[in-house]
């Protein structure tokens, strides 16, 4: 369940809706598969295989899940069947296809595909941190994250949270990092970083497994660059690259987390439990010490 990609709220923590309430309006909303001529169906799933339940508590830390299905329905297949269609009607009435009759045709083909269209589904999962007041979203793209905070305000009627805005940009604080070559608190440079010019055409320096701290690489910011990835170790337990929107991205959680979870329970159930608050804890205390970094939250 370790979170690889995170895009994370800050909560009202104390406007959360307790646990009960959260799991009776996910079941609300719970998902069911595409039906008939419906292009996609989403709704909250369960979180862990071995239980039914839509929300995974462990502590302090609640698991969701969103599940969304489509329908797979190849642009190309549509076109073929259109031409064929279209071919048939000019030989045998010996008239040409219009361009209205021809967008006819086409919805009428795909209303008769999508009841028997393959189908694709991916879930993407969060966790809320109800002592921090945190909800971290384990993603591939800003998109999904917004999509699953969207999904629960629906569900739950409403629900405070925030985009996480900072009195410092991360982009700053990276680049002053950099050129420093050190970092502030319990953070150290890592390898890895990426940094941006300006102009219409800005150009873009990446860099990866290097020596962050080489006059080659800061000479980068001494030019006028900003960092806008920046690759950080966390206190021996998490690596990540930070990025200017705030995103933790490629997070790897150390050996000594590994282990203590793995020391926890020799069960799935256990084992899961043991995981998440073992996960939760270590990125929002870490999201924590970086935020005060960054002068807190702006008002």
């Amino acid at each position: 369940m370790w979170f690889k990609q995170i895009s994370f709220y800050p909560l009202d923590k104390d406007k959360l809706p307790d646990l009960d309430k959260l799991a009776v309006k996910l079941e609300e909303e719970k998902f069911a598969r595409c039906q008939g001529l419906d292009w996609f169906s989403e709704g909250f799933s369960a979180p862990v295989s071995f239980s039914p339940e839509l929300v995974f508590p462990a502590d302090y830390t609640w698991r969701v899940a969103l599940k969304k299905e489509e329908k797979v329905l190849p642009a190309g297949v549509i076109r073929d069947i259109l031409d064929e269609k279209v071919a048939e009607i000019q030989n045998n009435e010996a008239r040409n296809v219009g361009r209205k009759e021809k967008q006819e045709l086409k919805e009428q083909i795909t209303d008769d595909l999508l009841p028997r269209a393959f189908t694709r589904s991916g879930t993407t999962q969060a966790v809320f941190d109800t002592r921090r007041g945190f909800l971290l979203v384990n993603n591939a793209s800003s998109a999904k994250a917004e999509n699953v905070l969207t999904k629960l305000r629906e569900a739950l009627g409403g629900l405070e949270a925030r985009l996480p805005n900072t009195k410092q940009s991360p982009s700053s604080l990276m680049t002053s990092w950099l050129l420093d070559g050190a970092c502030g608190g319990g953070f150290e440079l890592d390898s890895d970083c990426e940094l941006k010019g300006t102009g219409d055409v800005a150009p873009v320096v990446k860099v990866s497994k290097q020596d962050l701290t080489a006059d080659e690489v800061v000479q980068h910011v001494k030019n006028g660059k900003t960092v806008t990835q920046l690759g950080l170790v966390w206190r021996e337990q998490l690596a990540f690259v930070l990025t200017q929107d705030f995103t933790i991205k490629r997070v790897q959680y150390l050996d000594v987390l590994q282990e203590e979870a793995e020391s926890s329970g020799d069960d799935a159930a256990s084992l899961e439990f043991a995981s998440q608050i073992l996960m939760t804890e270590a990125v929002a205390t870490m999201l924590e010490e970086l935020v005060s970094l960054l002068g807190g939250w702006q008002e």
